[in-house]
């Protein structure tokens, strides 16, 4: 059966961003690969952080193939999980990007990595008989900023054929996305239980959420965070400069609603966020679909309908010609206006992949040439003064 790799993995990565249970989404996932790949078996080990142990969470396929019930955890001297932990072994799974057994035998002969990492034969001896205990054809780590976060253990094919490197590069990159959104689902559940006892503290978390995209696109670190002041100091020169009366919750959801602005961006390909030139239609396409998709990832905590307009419009125009609902002057809401305008301002001052970055009296040009056209002219009004002012030049 011949896999569209590449659609199963937008398919699979648009799957997983909306799924906040862990334990329903590695389910979710263990049987995709069962499925499509027709394996006698899969299942995936977890990281547990308060034991320091990899657990097993979801086993699928034919019983008699499982993982035995009775091996529920790894710890932190395992030797499958010394081989993916350990900075010593890492690179000997670096030119599959997964540990096969059909591999092993020549891994252990070849005078190249028993020389190049000492104690590896051993190591890979212990590795085998483990696999084999596991029942497991192939295991493939799951990274989350370095950390693995989870194994996928790949049972044998039906047919009995081994896996080819376009199989494996899959099995990877959808591990690498599963440890993302493994790790989201995660902060969610915490998320919703701070939210009940500490809204300070669901603030530290909500901060926290919104690092997670800053983890997958390299180019946007500190963009969040800029992107939030710069919001903020435009709502409070809007009160000032008595453009806009605003009610007294309204800086704490703008505050929150900034930071989340571009959560949805999870659920774009890395290959698409981090693209060394201009998008193709395709590709525009699927990144104009992250507002929409960080208001779905967000819906279970419940947030004021504010923060979600401030989410769902920030890539709306004054003059409808935005996206996604195509919203027009006042139509926008004022949160959204905001944020858009601390976004351009932000996204045209840093160096991105396809760009270097602009003059920042260049950015505020063309801020004030498209007043009225693409940006609210009031939140533009507001923009000017604090620029004029030296409010917003500190990163500079």
């Amino acid at each position: 059966m011949k896999v569209n790799f590449k659609k199963e993995l937008e398919t699979a990565s648009r799957g997983m961003i909306m799924i906040h249970d862990p334990h329903r989404l590695i389910k979710l996932i263990v049987r995709m690969i069962v499925n499509k790949f027709e394996l006698k078996h899969a299942a995936m080990l977890l990281f547990e952080p308060e034991s320091d142990a990899y657990v097993l969470s979801v086993s699928r396929g034919h019983k008699s193939a499982r993982v035995p019930q009775e091996i529920t955890r790894l710890n932190s001297e395992s030797p499958l999980i010394r081989l993916f932990r350990q900075k010593q072994f890492k690179d000997l799974t670096l030119e599959r990007n997964a540990i096969v057994t059909d591999d092993l035998n020549q891994m252990i002969w070849r005078e190249t990595i028993v020389q190049h990492t000492q104690g590896a034969k051993e190591l890979l001896h212990k590795v085998d008989a483990q696999m084999q205990v596991l029942r497991a054809s192939a295991c493939v780590p799951s990274y989350y900023q370095k950390k693995l976060m989870a194994i996928l253990l790949l049972g044998r094919k039906q047919t009995g054929e081994p896996f080819d490197q376009e199989e494996l590069d899959f099995f990877s990159a959808l591990a690498s996305d599963a440890a993302m959104a493994i790790r989201n689902a995660q902060l969610f559940e915490r998320l919703k239980k701070e939210a009940e006892r500490n809204r300070r503290q669901f603030i530290q978390m909500i901060i926290v959420l919104s690092s997670a995209i800053e983890a997958k696109d390299s180019y946007t670190h500190g963009h969040t965070e800029r992107v939030t002041s710069y919001a903020l100091a435009i709502a409070r020169q809007m009160v000032s400069n008595g453009s806009a009366k605003f009610p007294e919750n309204f800086f704490e959801n703008l505050y929150i609603s900034s930071l989340l602005h571009d959560i949805g961006k999870i659920g774009v390909p890395e290959a698409i966020l981090n693209k060394a030139g201009e998008l193709n239609k395709e590709e525009y396409e699927i990144m104009k679909q992250h507002p929409a998709k960080g208001v779905e990832i967000v819906k279970p905590l419940n947030l004021p309908v504010e923060c979600l307009q401030g989410i769902m419009s920030h890539h709306e125009s004054f003059d409808g010609s935005g996206y996604p609902e195509g919203l027009k002057g006042d139509q926008i809401p004022i949160f959204a206006a905001i944020i858009a305008v601390a976004d351009a301002f932000d996204a045209m001052t840093s160096t991105r992949p396809y760009r270097q970055s602009m003059n920042p009296h260049r950015a505020m040009e063309e801020l004030e040439t498209n007043s009225g056209i693409q940006f609210h002219p009031a939140v533009i009004q507001a923009m000017r003064q604090l620029y004029a002012g030296g409010k917003i030049l500190d990163r500079f």
